[in-house]
């Protein structure tokens, strides 16, 4: 069990190589994370985009290309369809944004001839280990559905479990979240927090336990849970992965540990696609990009292995 990256990172390096396709490769902190991984044994990697411009980065960093595929795509939009058709065919393992608006690299994810659609909803995991917390947290979602529906966010779960199981949890705890811990009518995310821990009690949500509603405080701490009566919970102190109600909360408490707590670190993935797909922030450090990398790593591995 992986309870930090440090830790997962010493997983991934138990496992096959993977290949890595670059979407519009030409960007220094996305080739600074792919060299990083590369040279930590973790991938190989297939740049695709403006050769010249990769060229011209790749020496300010002294990244020594001929250890990498290369394939020359001016135009953007091209770029992401032939970097994508390279996970569509085997060719790579998992796909990573460049230097393109997210909205053409999502097009491409869902392309219907070359993409990696399934049919499901896509949503977004992040990854935390914050200092204090002895467990890697799984979160969800942070970035991409809105205001997710009650399916929603059974998709998201089941996307988080597999995350964490890839990382070597097993039969993780899931908190769906909400402002207060008891069910009230008035306050919709705590009845559907209350449907998705009935929904695992009838075996609809495997191979997790899940217990709402809970606050971040009782989720987290077990001393919060005992002050607050609810230490007898399942989840109550112990939960491996958060549920948000919707994207504020997530992205709120997502920005706040990221900026503003010493010392966490994290990487993050779009899930619900038939690879990882790793899709990073531009203002995201080298540190994020190398962790997301590696998580794609040991998503994909988990994937062969299922």
């Amino acid at each position: 069990m992986s309870r930090s990256f440090k830790e997962l990172l010493e997983q991934v390096r138990t496992c096959e190589k993977k290949t890595l396709s670059v979407a519009c490769a030409q960007d220094q902190p996305v080739l600074e994370a792919v060299k990083e991984a590369h040279e930590l044994g973790i991938i190989d990697a297939t740049l695709v985009g403006d050769e010249d411009k990769i060229r011209e980065i790749a020496a300010s960093i002294h990244m020594d290309l001929s250890e990498y595929a290369i394939i020359d795509v001016k135009d953007t939009v091209e770029a992401s369809l032939t970097a994508v058709k390279l996970v569509h065919d085997g060719k790579a393992d998992m796909y990573m944004k460049g230097i393109l608006p997210t909205k053409d690299f999502l097009k491409s994810v869902l392309n219907k001839e070359v993409g990696l659609r399934t049919g499901k909803p896509l949503s977004h995991v992040a990854v935390f280990e914050i200092p204090g917390i002895d467990r890697l947290l799984f979160m969800s979602d942070v970035a991409f559905i809105p205001y997710p529906t009650l399916d929603d966010k059974k998709a998201m779960i089941n996307y988080c479990v597999e995350t964490a199981e890839a990382c070597g949890v097993k039969n993780p705890h899931v908190a769906p979240l909400a402002a207060v811990e008891v069910v009230n009518p008035k306050m919709p995310a705590t009845v559907e927090a209350d449907e998705l821990r009935k929904a695992n009690e009838a075996g609809e949500l495997k191979n997790c336990v899940v217990d709402g509603p809970l606050s971040l405080d009782i989720a987290l701490y077990p001393a919060a849970a005992k002050e607050k009566g609810a230490e007898g919970r399942p989840c109550a102190g112990r939960s491996d992965i958060l549920i948000f109600p919707d994207i504020h909360a997530g992205n709120l408490v997502y920005k706040a540990i990221g900026h503003m707590v010493p010392g966490v670190q994290q990487g993050c993935m779009l899930t619900g696609t038939s690879a990882p797909v790793i899709l990073t922030s531009r203002s995201d450090t080298k540190d994020v990009k190398v962790n997301s990398i590696c998580l794609a790593a040991v998503l994909s591995e988990h994937k062969h292995k299922a």
